[in-house]
């Protein structure tokens, strides 16, 4: 396969290939066309781009560290694992670095507000605390299931001053959040911006969420290579439910062909049965789904299916459009991982190291455990450690913590 110039992806209609694009009523064009005009009017320009930097430095904590996980990859044999580490990030995700953008974009532009959705609460949390930053109302939407799941999230959105708007209809997770959202968004375009929480909708969203997130890439390519004398990691793998902290990591690597790129989807409890998994590349087909093409669990009426992951952010029927163009001309892997191994991943990655995932990341661990033992002990594996588990806790140890021998 030929290298990629992530610079020409996507074209001026918002197409990786055939995916993406903008399939909205006609009363969000002109919105959406106005949300594009001015991201492409400040996002190259010095002042915008010193203040992204400002605030990255300043206020995030970039650069986030790249750690050697010695004690991980001494228990699985084979390559060395590094981890960066987005969970150490304000917020605790990766999730803080577009919200920081799309909150300093809906300021520029007069909005008042911002709303978006929300799965693990990350998103959530990042976004009340860059609207906080900036001076603006926020409402989030969630899930019920996902409110009680994430109850730490909840609060601290709430403490942020943002208003936690619970959705109560279908299976009550990330998908019906979205669908919330965008009928809010529809009642008034005009006051308020979608902040979109991942690399997914309708353009300018995946271009405009990826080019927040890059920074995660071009980051660990230059400390990989300081650390190693100029190599290039063997290996890259992150997690992908929407898709934004894989596209931050990969993008920086997209022409290096000679670095493997793995996404990792949830299977959940049983890959094969719908309602189980939310593994949309490997089980998906195109599709229209949120505004926008990509890969989507649905049936052949286009409704979504259910999905279910035991990680509240990976729970989506669809993906990111660049996510489905990177498929299709294979550049970049997609596998998946069950809810079994990515708990185990995420108790053996805080008891080896001293680091608690989020159950998100513990599905990239997970998957860097089984391909370390496939390679030689020179190789590398990089995972993007999204975030740190601290929202999940109380959940793991309530629902699964005596597999583990925790009793409380």
């Amino acid at each position: 396969m030929s290298a990629v110039d992530p610079g020409k992806m996507p074209d001026e209609n918002g197409f990786f290939g055939e995916y993406g694009g903008r399939f909205v009523p006609p009363e969000l064009e002109g919105v959406l066309e106005e949300i594009t005009d001015a991201y492409n009017a400040i996002k190259d320009t010095a002042e915008f781009q010193e203040e992204l930097a400002y605030y990255g430095k300043h206020y995030i904590g970039r650069p986030s560290p790249i750690f050697h996980a010695k004690n991980l990859s001494r228990t699985v044999g084979g390559a060395q694992i590094y981890l960066k580490r987005e969970d150490l990030n304000h917020t605790g995700a990766h999730k803080i670095n577009h919200c920081i953008g799309e909150a300093l974009l809906a300021k520029k532009m007069g909005k008042k507000k911002i709303i978006a959705e929300t799965g693990a609460g990350q998103h959530g949390v990042a976004l009340a605390t860059a609207a906080a930053l900036v001076g603006l109302e926020c409402d989030i939407y969630m899930g019920e299931v996902d409110i009680q799941k994430e109850h730490p999230n909840v609060v601290r959105m709430k403490i942020l001053g943002a208003r936690v708007v619970p959705v109560s209809h279908g299976l009550k997770t990330l998908k019906e959040a979205v669908d919330a959202a965008f009928e809010a968004y529809l009642k008034d375009p005009v006051t308020q911006l979608y902040a979109i929480g991942s690399v997914v909708g309708p353009h300018p969203f995946p271009m405009m969420v990826r080019d927040f997130q890059k920074v995660i890439g071009e980051e660990a390519k230059k400390q990989f290579q300081e650390t190693s004398g100029g190599s290039l990691p063997t290996a890259l793998v992150a997690c992908v439910g929407g898709g934004s902290n894989a596209m931050g990591l990969f993008t920086a690597f997209l022409d290096n062909d000679d670095v493997e790129l793995y996404g990792i989807e949830p299977s959940g409890t049983d890959v094969e049965e719908i309602g189980k998994h939310a593994a949309t590349i490997t089980k998906g087909a195109p599709g229209l789904l949120h505004g926008f093409k990509c890969y989507n669990l649905q049936d052949e009426e286009g409704t979504p299916h259910p999905v279910y992951s035991v990680a509240s952010g990976l729970d989506y029927p669809g993906v990111g459009p660049q996510h489905s163009y990177l498929h299709d001309i294979q550049r970049v892997k997609y596998r998946h991982i069950g809810d079994e191994e990515a708990l185990t991943a995420f108790f053996e990655l805080a008891r080896a190291e001293g680091i608690i995932p989020a159950i998100e990341s513990a599905h990239a661990v997970a998957f860097a455990q089984k391909l370390a033992r496939t390679l030689p002990s020179d190789a590398t594996v990089l995972v993007n450690l999204s975030g740190r588990g601290d929202k999940d806790i109380d959940y793991v140890v309530e629902q699964y913590g005596s597999s583990f021998g925790i009793t409380l």
